[in-house]
């Protein structure tokens, strides 16, 4: 691409992500700290993927996801996983109406712009089937009518680590649909005095008001989409995702038995638009190997299966990453 297109390109990327410092004022209003978990939601938002929070209760995850539909004016819905769920209670169903004697539709929760699906992992398989569908064919069929769901669509679903009693894990295949899985840790110790003076009431800070709009959300889309990539970031996310699949061609055999399978495509384009977003977030019209480095974790360490010596070395996708980050070459 030449200079001055993408000097072109970088002025109005830098024009169209002004919304980004607005939403960041108005989440701060409510949430204290939590950098980490605003930026990915945003990341997902513009990129159109989804995101799965790990953290344990209590770290601000539904009140992130609130905040943020408020600030952009957009539904938000809350659903609470539990073992007795059923699809029909996500998705909807059809309803008999006496008075017309016809089925008519009753949509569920699941027709909103956010939804937090919370505890994801405390429903069965058939529950948790019904919103992965919908996450990525972005359409719900009730009946014989087929919906498609507003857009700007985004899950965030959340899991207990520490719980295991009850549950019913997400199969690998399934974690693969979500963009992101990000994990939440808790907040400094100046961050928790913050968090106590505001809900003792004495601090003071406004109300959550919408200054970013659906339609703006969807155009960002498209800019985000035109940020630039070269070639050598596009080789170097490749070599990063290949060396999963193939540590021992980039001299990482050590890792060879600890990885018992690499990631999948869907990390590679997952990638490559995670970094768009993050550049788009920093408000530059083109991606750094940098950018690629900081969402590379959050993108690969669900889909990258861990082998029993890796489990029994206590060693972790994060270290495996890690180890592939520091080994391949950056351009």
């Amino acid at each position: 691409m030449h200079t001055l297109d993408i000097e072109a390109l970088n002025k109005q990327i830098y024009l169209d992500s002004a919304f980004v410092t607005q939403l960041y004022e108005q989440t701060e209003k409510v949430i204290v700290g939590q950098p980490v978990m605003l930026e990915r939601l945003l990341i997902g938002l513009l990129s159109k993927g989804h995101v799965l929070l790990e953290g344990l209760p209590g770290l601000a995850k539904t009140l992130a996801i609130k905040t943020l539909a408020q600030a952009i004016d957009a539904k938000f819905q809350r659903i609470q996983f539990t073992p007795d769920l059923l699809p029909a209670d996500i998705i909807g169903t059809m309803v008999y109406n006496p008075g017309q004697n016809e089925f008519s539709v009753r949509k569920g929760p699941i027709f909103a712009n956010f939804i937090l699906a919370d505890e994801i992992n405390r429903a069965p398989a058939k529950v948790q089937s019904a919103l992965l569908e919908a996450m990525q064919e972005r359409q719900v069929t009730i009946g014989r009518q087929t919906f498609q769901l507003e857009e700007p669509f985004l899950v965030l679903a959340t899991q207990n680590p520490i719980e295991q009693e009850g549950t019913y894990p997400l199969p690998e295949a399934q974690t693969d649909r979500f963009m992101l899985k990000v994990k939440i840790t808790y907040p400094t110790k100046e961050e928790e005095r913050e968090i106590i003076r505001r809900n003792l009431g004495q601090a003071n800070y406004g109300e959550v008001e919408p200054v970013v709009s659906p339609q703006q959300i969807l155009k960002a889309r498209q800019s985000v989409r035109k940020v630039y990539m070269d070639e050598k970031i596009e080789q170097y996310i490749l070599d990063i995702v290949f060396a999963t699949r193939q540590p021992e061609h980039y001299g990482l055999s050590q890792l060879t038995p600890l990885i018992h399978y690499g990631a999948s495509p869907r990390a590679s384009i997952n990638l490559a638009l995670a970094a768009k977003a993050y550049a788009f977030l920093q408000r530059r019209g083109f991606i750094i190997p940098e950018d690629v480095r900081h969402i590379c974790t959050d993108v690969l360490r669900h889909r990258i299966g861990l082998t029993y010596e890796a489990e029994a070395e206590n060693i972790s996708q994060e270290d495996i990453i890690t180890q592939i980050l520091n080994t391949v070459e950056v351009p």
